[in-house]
């Protein structure tokens, strides 16, 4: 099927099944996990991704198509985006071939619900000096500490987790990966509300959690170097919208502000282009690293300066927005108040643009690093977070 044949069947297959917007009835968990059963055994959830593993096995032509095809619907999997994005690469990137049987077909069904588990109290956007801690215990593993910013937790079923496993060596090679299970007896995620009311992100408590060594990822030690391979997938999923379920309702897109501003004034109409040039320049962009990846060549950095682009993209916008909408967009509960609220989250999240930028100094542009005073000391040796 070419790539526009394809773009039909999806919209058609999206128009019949896509919930109706406004709706309030029954559990939005249960819902979702309906529409991405249906997604899924319809053949559009895991698109490129292997058909050993679950996937559909087609190429960046038909994952393109279906993306063009679902922008004008609100998908209801925000819920999925982390495992979609972020976990679900990971495990088909660096786990074991009975971690992807057990693991990735569910995910892209929607019958589990996955977490990220990185950042901690002390250790955000440096998360190499994170301090939970994983002890080896015969067969297992008994994880204890804490973690906090984890989108989705108080809904997961499965959480990939970093943890340190050795004091001894400097901090980015005492580091592993594991896969735990959410519902543990010593698994404790407490939603944090935001001065909105909602609650986006959790922090969670591990106290003598038992992981069975089969659900380590990678070797003991390197955890490190798979985290790395998650941040990768986390930038470039969170550059190409992957779950987020498209921009049909965002009212500070361009097509919802040619709706609602003057646009017969030429001022307005030259922020307009601006808007439109940024969002396509980012466009392109993402297009050019899917191509490349499907190609063989992975992105690496430069994933970097897809996430950053768009974070700058999204705080233009929401700032656009407000400026052409006048005061009345910060009052009253206007639409725009979530996106100013939400806006700046993106230049925190995967990394914050600062980081961005120094990733994309150091590994793209290759400029001199930053001096790093600690890259040899033992972690036992350093002062982080609340170690003394």
């Amino acid at each position: 099927m070419n790539p526009a044949d394809y773009q039909r069947a999806a919209r058609d297959w999206l128009e019949r099944n896509v919930p109706s917007e406004g709706r309030a009835d029954g559990d939005p968990i249960a819902q979702a996990k309906d529409f991405m059963a249906r997604l899924y055994d319809a053949g559009y959830s895991g698109i490129t991704w292997p058909e050993r593993w679950g996937g559909q096995g087609l190429t960046q032509q038909e994952e393109r198509a279906f993306a063009a095809a679902a922008r004008d619907f609100t998908l209801p999997v925000y819920v999925f985006s982390i495992g979609l994005g972020m976990t679900g690469p990971t495990l088909v990137d660096r786990g074991t071939d009975a971690q992807r049987e057990r693991f990735v077909r569910p995910l892209l069904r929607g019958e589990e619900i996955w977490c990220q588990l990185f950042s901690e109290p002390g250790a955000g956007s440096d998360v190499a000096s994170l301090q939970t801690r994983a002890e080896r215990d015969g067969d297992d593993w008994i994880v204890n500490g804490q973690k906090v910013w984890t989108s989705v937790a108080q809904h997961a079923d499965w959480g990939l987790l970093l943890a340190r496993t050795n004091v001894d060596v400097p901090k980015h090679k005492g580091l592993t990966m594991f896969v735990v299970d959410m519902h543990h007896p010593g698994v404790t995620v407490r939603p944090l509300k935001d001065m909105s009311g909602r609650s986006n992100f959790n922090e969670i408590f591990f106290d003598d959690v038992h992981i069975p060594d089969e659900h380590r990822v990678g070797d003991v030690d390197d955890g490190w170097s798979v985290a790395v391979t998650t941040l990768l997938h986390e930038r470039l999923s969170i550059s190409a919208g992957v779950g987020m379920g498209g921009q049909k309702d965002n009212p500070a897109s361009l097509e919802a502000l040619r709706r609602t501003v003057d646009t017969s004034d030429p001022l307005v109409r030259d922020e307009l282009v601006e808007l439109h040039i940024r969002s396509r320049a980012l466009a392109l962009f993402n297009q050019r690293l899917a191509q490349e990846t499907e190609a063989g060549v992975f992105p690496g950095a430069r994933g970097s300066a897809a996430k950053l682009l768009l974070a700058e993209l999204t705080l233009y916008q929401a700032d656009l927005a407000t400026r052409l909408a006048g005061p009345e967009s910060v009052v009253g509960g206007h639409p725009l108040g979530t996106v100013l609220a939400t806006a700046p989250g993106l230049a925190l999240g995967g990394g914050t643009n600062e980081i961005m930028r120094n990733i994309v100094g150091d590994r793209v542009l290759n400029l001199p690093p930053e001096p790093r005073v600690d890259k040899t000391v033992p972690f036992k040796d350093l002062k982080v977070g609340t170690q003394a």
